[in-house]
């Protein structure tokens, strides 16, 4: 009996041992296993996710702000005198105004925004006759030439906005908007915008246009060109009184922190200002001018005088703002000739002016790249129904006969004209271009 317990003992523990056995094995094959799963889960992970979040980072970190551009080019002022509106006067009785711009086109529609300053009214002929100075009211078709040119924008605040009163001033402003015209410095409602923030190519930038109020008689009022306006106008053209140029000052602070709120990379203002046919800027320009460069504008350009004044680069009393000023960008086109003139016999009412300036933006921020001037030229010449006008612009002294053409009488003229705003602008251009490291156009 003793050894039948022995044996069958023995057999337990065998068979425990070799329940052990198969447990330790079976255990190490888990282990195997698990040891080999997780391996091949690695390098799938360094195939696929460890690899995607590595070229993720290298792709970040190779990324840079791509550099974008934007170019503006500003001409003056587009007035309709009485032989203008006569010239362009059809058979069938519409006018057609495309004759100005036929040559301009091209440089408007080679720049991504283009502007000018619209010194007449449309206000139909509710207001009236069609007529030229002293009260400009022009045929709503001048709009869709402006429009066929490619201008772009229209700064309206000037002293003849107000010339067909309040109706035609709001009828300006629908006349514009119908045609998608862009236009600021008037309103046809108070819910209107006071100012652009034009966003071009990823670059923002902020523009403004303010004209001088004349002085009158009923305190509280504002008056343009020495006529009151209606009290519903007030709010609707953007204006200054050099008798109240603080209050000026104090508004054009709030426009310059609105619009960089909104994102303004650039500031541009647009000012109506100075004395009719003067070459030189007076010392109200002078003063507002350097006022606002010590706010923050950027550039400033300049209209009225009906001539050209010159480019100055104007630092902020801070040291911190450096402003391109242009005092005055002279006529698009007019009827304002020389023989005519008895005001300005000098020829310069003739001249005017294509100024572009770029703004390039890349990783260390946005910053003006490049300043150019093209003088213009506006030519009077028979045709339609009496005469027509033609602005040239002129990028050298010899373009009126080799580029277009011109009868030698023209051409001499032309070539005086770019003679004359060279003398009046390149010493200042020159400046502004050798600041910002662009070509230097008029060579000294």
């Amino acid at each position: 009996m003793a050894k039948k317990r022995t044996k069958r003992q023995q057999a337990i523990i065998k068979r425990r041992i070799f329940l052990s056995c198969c447990t330790v094995v079976l255990a190490a094959v888990i282990a195997l296993v698990a040891f080999t799963v997780g391996v091949i889960v690695k390098k799938d992970g360094d195939k696929t996710g460890g690899k995607k979040e590595e070229s993720k980072t290298s792709e970040t970190s190779s990324i840079t702000v791509p550099e974008t551009t934007a170019t503006v080019l500003s001409t003056g002022d587009i007035m309709v005198h009485s032989t203008q509106l006569t010239g362009a006067k059809t058979a069938s009785g519409e006018y057609d105004f495309s004759a100005f711009f036929k040559e301009a086109g091209s440089y408007f529609n080679a720049v991504d925004l283009s502007v000018a300053n619209l010194e007449v009214t449309f206000g139909g002929t509710e207001s009236g006759n069609y007529s030229g100075y002293p009260v400009f009211n022009t045929p709503d078709s001048l709009a869709d030439a402006i429009k066929a040119s490619g201008l772009n924008l229209l700064i309206t605040a000037n002293n003849h906005c107000y010339d067909t009163g309040l109706f035609g001033l709001k009828r300006t402003a629908q006349v514009l908007k119908e045609r998608g015209i862009e236009f600021t410095g008037t309103k046809e409602t108070e819910t209107d915008p006071t100012y652009l923030v034009k966003e071009i190519n990823n670059i923002k930038i902020g523009i403004a246009n303010f004209t001088y109020e004349t002085s009158g008689g009923q305190a509280g009022r504002k008056y343009l060109n020495g006529a009151i306006i209606a009290s519903e106008a007030n709010n609707l053209v953007n204006s200054f009184s050099y008798d109240k140029i603080d209050e000026f000052y104090g508004n054009a602070a709030n426009i310059i922190s609105e619009m960089k709120t909104k994102g303004a990379e650039y500031i541009l203002f647009y000012m109506h200002w100075g004395e009719e046919y003067q070459t030189s800027p007076n010392t109200w320009q002078k003063t507002i001018a350097q006022k606002l460069s010590n706010l923050g504008v950027n550039m400033i350009i300049g209209s009225h005088p009906h001539v050209i004044q010159p480019v100055e680069l104007i630092h902020s009393e801070d040291g911190q703002n450096t402003t391109v000023c242009l005092y005055s960008t002279g006529n698009f086109v007019s009827n304002q000739r020389q023989e005519l003139m008895d005001s300005c016999p000098s020829g310069h009412t003739e001249d005017g002016m294509f100024f572009t300036f770029t703004l390039k933006k890349d990783k260390d921020g946005t910053a003006l790249s490049d300043l150019k001037l093209i003088p213009t030229w506006v030519n009077k010449y028979k045709g339609g129904s009496g005469y027509l006008y033609t602005v040239y612009p002129l990028e050298s002294p010899d373009d009126a006969t080799a580029k277009y053409s011109l009868d030698s009488v023209a051409a001499g003229k032309a070539a005086k004209s770019y003679a004359r705003t060279k003398e009046i602008v390149a010493a200042g251009l020159t400046e502004c271009q050798q600041a910002i490291g662009c070509e230097v156009t008029f060579k000294q």
